[in-house]
């Protein structure tokens, strides 16, 4: 036990921090950076759930905040909020989940991640052959003109607007 110079005990009598301690809608804000505006979004989206005092307050679960670390992290990886809430169906709302709970939500991530990491990789490829002048009948675009299919409407950039000469912009 710590004693400071006003009598009060010190940090070594606090309990530890519980995953069910409740915090208020601005230790929440102030934790994790999430406006609050934010976090009634997610509790109307059902991402979140507080629970409310008889006044109407809303108190967290301290657990809610490795919920929002989730859903900050899944847009940041462009996963929708509908995916995140589906997700988070199948884990516990009244406690923490488990760090097996957390597993298989990694697990079913990890596998959608990389398939469009895949995805992207292929278009990188593809936007390589693609030399971006315009010029859209070239047997080796695979972007716009798989097979050369526009090579049979006649020469030029078929999908690009015509080009005036006499400086006028088109039409």
């Amino acid at each position: 036990m710590v004693e400071i110079d006003d009598g009060r005990t010190g940090p070594s009598d606090a309990a530890p921090p519980r995953p069910t301690d409740l915090l208020s809608i601005g230790e929440v804000v102030r934790r994790t950076g999430v406006a609050a505006s934010a976090l009634h979004f997610y509790e109307r989206k059902g991402l979140i759930h507080p629970e409310r005092t008889t006044g109407g307050t809303r108190l967290y679960p301290r657990h809610v905040e490795r919920r929002i670390a989730i859903i900050q992290v899944a847009k940041r990886l462009g996963i929708p909020l509908g995916e995140v809430a589906e997700q988070f169906a199948a884990l516990p709302a009244d406690r923490m989940p488990s760090l097996r709970d957390w597993d298989r939500l990694n697990e079913r991530w990890r596998a959608r991640l990389r398939a469009r990491q895949l995805e992207l990789e292929r278009l990188q490829q593809e936007m390589t052959q693609c030399i971006g002048c315009g010029c859209v009948s070239l047997n080796a675009c695979l972007v716009v003109n798989p097979g050369d299919a526009l090579g049979a409407e006649g020469h030029g950039a078929r999908r690009l607007l015509p080009f005036e000469d006499d400086g006028a912009a088109p039409a």
